[in-house]
């Protein structure tokens, strides 16, 4: 994932704008973020939901995703398990929910994955999308600080 970062007040662009949006200063400097954040808030989008050409994905999880560096970017969440859990009202009434193993505050990484095929050829469309980290424990679930400062980034990219 490539940004920009503001040399003006060090806010980190996700995407490229050019014009940083916190002090309205040229911000054209490229700034390769991790990939790596954290969920603040998701959604199941079901197969009547989806967009026609995301059908097929369905039901798949839409989050706002945190990112180490700052920006929050909307992507989805892939290589989760779920399961359809009935669940009764105090009314008795009951109906089917689907849970995903997806929380607040979960660590995830950036993926590169086939988001959709368009066209009447058939053309795949790459894009990011984000997944639990690899061998992540649960320690690993809730949001980091970083270590380094923005100003020691930049200190150390001369």
């Amino acid at each position: 994932m490539v940004g920009e970062i503001c040399l003006s007040c060090e806010e980190v662009i996700f995407p490229p704008r050019d014009i940083c949006p916190n002090c309205r200063q040229e911000a054209r400097t490229p700034y390769v973020l991790s990939g790596k954040g954290h969920v603040v808030s998701w959604t199941i989008i079901d197969r009547d939901e989806a967009p026609e050409e995301f059908k097929v994905q369905a039901p798949y999880i839409v989050a706002q995703i945190q990112t180490d560096e700052g920006p929050v970017v909307t992507a989805q969440i892939t290589d989760l398990d779920w399961k359809e859990e009935k669940v009764v009202d105090a009314g008795g009434d009951w109906h089917w929910e689907k849970k995903f193993d997806v929380e607040m505050g979960m660590r995830v990484e950036m993926v590169t994955r086939r988001l959709k095929e368009d066209g009447e050829k058939g053309i795949l469309v790459y894009g990011y999308k984000f997944r639990r980290p690899i061998g992540a424990n649960q320690e690993d679930n809730y949001p980091l600080v970083l270590e380094n400062s923005l100003t020691d980034s930049l200190a150390e990219a001369g």
